[in-house]
């Protein structure tokens, strides 16, 4: 037997808000191999989350395989898109949703991390936003442009600038992506095709510097299409879905737990000489250059 091991390990994960996401099944999955799970979350949603966690709404989805239930050691309010406090806009820090929540900044977040906690061994990003995901790319302003990225690849250079000074040598750190990188997905719009892009780029400038600096590993999962809460947002997800189930080599739903199982894996000690590499969860669905449900196939299309 070759267990994935994680006792003693401490593990922070930006992007959690509700049961149904990617960072749900990291999460579980870490805690299944035996980590201590700490937990970054959105402030507009953290009450929400706390309060399903309170009253029982997630029981069900935080029972391990052991019968105990999933615990967070803490739960922070994060927003990524902000480095430090005077970053915030004005009409931010008024807002009701955000007056009633301190040091929700990358850096404040990152210092309260390292006073409770001390020494972290596991950093991942489960985060992504665009204002303006409903927009095909040649509609995106520059604002929902730049947003996009902020929210979805700059915050894990930021991150893992502030969480990596505090990270254990021989950690790892990971990041989600989607095909949209580097496949055209019509639907997948506002600039976050660019950001999933610079991500990925990211994550393997990130290994050389993170790994030669901290000694820890940089690597990222391109995931295939759930129906999270997040995800319904874009718009079209239950049409993605669809279309992996008909086109993937292995003809199934994809689950939150196989990314949780594959993201254990890479951050576990077993994953020791990994890192710079996208790891692909998506029932093989990337490697088709050819879609298998094509009318042309069948001699429908067009002539």
């Amino acid at each position: 037997m070759l267990p994935i091991d994680l006792k003693g390990k401490k593990a922070f994960i930006a992007g959690i808000g509700d049961d149904q996401g990617y960072g749900w099944g990291i999460a579980k999955a870490l805690a299944e191999a035996g980590a201590e799970i700490i937990v970054g979350t959105w402030p507009p949603v953290l009450k929400i989350f706390t309060t399903g966690l309170s009253t029982g709404k997630f029981d069900q989805s935080r029972k391990l395989n052991n019968g105990k239930l999933l615990e967070f050691a803490k739960i922070y309010p994060l927003d990524a898109a902000f480095d430090k406090p005077e970053d915030v806009p004005e009409e931010i820090k008024e807002n009701k949703r955000y007056k009633e929540h301190n040091g929700y900044t990358i850096s404040e977040v990152a210092q309260a991390v390292k006073t409770e906690f001390g020494n972290i061994d596991i950093f991942v990003h489960s985060l992504a936003n665009g204002p303006e995901a409903a927009k095909p790319l040649l509609e995106t302003s520059r604002k929902g442009y730049l947003a996009a990225s902020s929210a979805s690849a700059y915050s894990f250079v930021s991150l893992l600038a502030h969480f990596g000074p505090f990270m254990n040598a021989g950690g790892a750190t990971l990041s989600l992506t989607y095909l949209a990188a580097e496949k055209a997905i019509p639907g997948y719009g506002g600039g976050l095709n660019g950001a999933k892009a610079a991500l990925e780029s990211d994550t393997r400038i990130l290994a050389w510097e993170a790994g030669r600096k901290w000694g820890i590993r940089v690597n990222t999962i391109s995931a295939g299409p759930l129906g999270s809460r997040a995800a319904k947002a874009i718009g079209f997800i239950e049409k993605v879905i669809a279309y992996s189930y008909a086109n993937a080599p292995i003809v199934k739903e994809l689950k939150a737990t196989e990314v949780g199982y594959a993201a254990a894996f890479l951050l576990s000690p077993l994953a020791s000489a990994i890192t710079g590499t996208c790891l692909y969860v998506d029932n093989g669905l990337h490697v088709m250059g050819l879609a298998a449900d094509s009318k042309s196939l069948n001699g429908e299309a067009n002539e």
